[in-house]
């Protein structure tokens, strides 16, 4: 069979990307340039093995959700993703679908708020991206059998994305507005991606589950996201007092959501020693090998 480039293509893209713009700790000498492919493995949620045959060209035909992981991994141009797309042998997402891939940009910003819990979701509340601080913070998310976990999915459902026994209260009365933002962002993005059928799926099974939201969705509330404080219930730390702020990436239809804290306050205090844990987690997890 002949190579159609994507194991080329591939070590290219890892090596031109620095660690830091992957929001990666550097320790020490590094003999290449670029990722290790244990760093890009982890941030694509690939096996080593796996991406090592990608690259040696042994497996040529990576799935949608795989090629998916690896262009935001590799934070590709919308270019660029659309020809590793086209080289694995698959269809490029098309303009009709809710937007799932995170411009380079925005994932060097995200990168760079190492210093706080931030994550990234689609139009429709689908998590893309997060950081080792949220994962500390609120637990590390799995996939449903959805797929990836959506924020909709979870809140109606009485859980959060992550790890079970953490807990998010919001201020008396926010609760009820926070709902009605979510579910006006879900009827904007059926709106705008009438042809998404993940989003047509997400909303049938929502309304077919929860009351709150079928209540929420029939009356057409509309709503605007606040920013609000929340207690985050954490078991290390305990209760972690944090003002959260939801932003809206400009032709993207990307939510990015951070938690911070006022500098020298109690809740940063505590941010700070996850912020430790989680660097050490990603270190041992990487194995570097300096």
């Amino acid at each position: 069979m002949k190579d159609s480039g994507l194991g080329a293509l591939l070590r290219s893209w890892r090596d031109r990307l620095q660690p830091a713009d992957a929001g990666l700790p550097v320790y020490g000498f590094r003999r290449a340039p670029g990722l290790k492919r244990e760093e890009l493995a982890q941030l694509a949620g690939v096996s080593v093995d796996y991406l090592v045959r990608l690259e040696q060209g042994r497996a040529r035909r990576p799935s949608a959700q795989v090629a998916a992981a690896l262009a935001r991994a590799l934070q590709l141009s919308d270019a660029e993703r659309s020809h590793l797309f086209e080289i694995s042998g698959l269809l490029p997402p098309g303009p009709g679908e809710v937007p799932a891939h995170i411009p380079p940009g925005v994932q060097r910003l995200v990168a760079r708020l190492g210093e706080v819990p931030v994550a990234v979701f689609t139009a429709a509340w689908d998590l893309l991206s997060f950081s080792p601080l949220w994962a500390a913070l609120l637990g590390e998310p799995t996939p449903s059998d959805k797929g990836r976990p959506n924020l909709l999915r979870s809140h109606f459902a009485g859980r959060t994305l992550g790890s079970s026994g953490i807990r998010i209260i919001c201020p008396e009365g926010s609760l009820e507005i926070f709902e009605a933002s979510l579910v006006s962002d879900l009827r904007r993005a059926r709106g705008r991606y009438p042809h998404d059928q993940r989003v047509q799926e997400l909303i049938a099974d929502l309304t077919a589950s929860s009351e709150r939201f079928r209540a929420l969705w029939d009356t057409g509330t509309v709503s605007e996201h606040q920013s609000e404080m929340k207690v985050v219930q954490n078991a290390v730390v305990g209760d972690v007092e944090l003002d959260c702020d939801i932003f809206t990436v400009a032709g993207t239809d990307l939510h990015i959501v951070a938690y911070t804290a006022a500098a020298g306050s109690e809740a940063a205090g505590k941010l700070d020693f996850l912020r430790v844990s989680a660097v050490s987690a990603v270190s041992a997890a990487l194995q570097l090998d300096g």
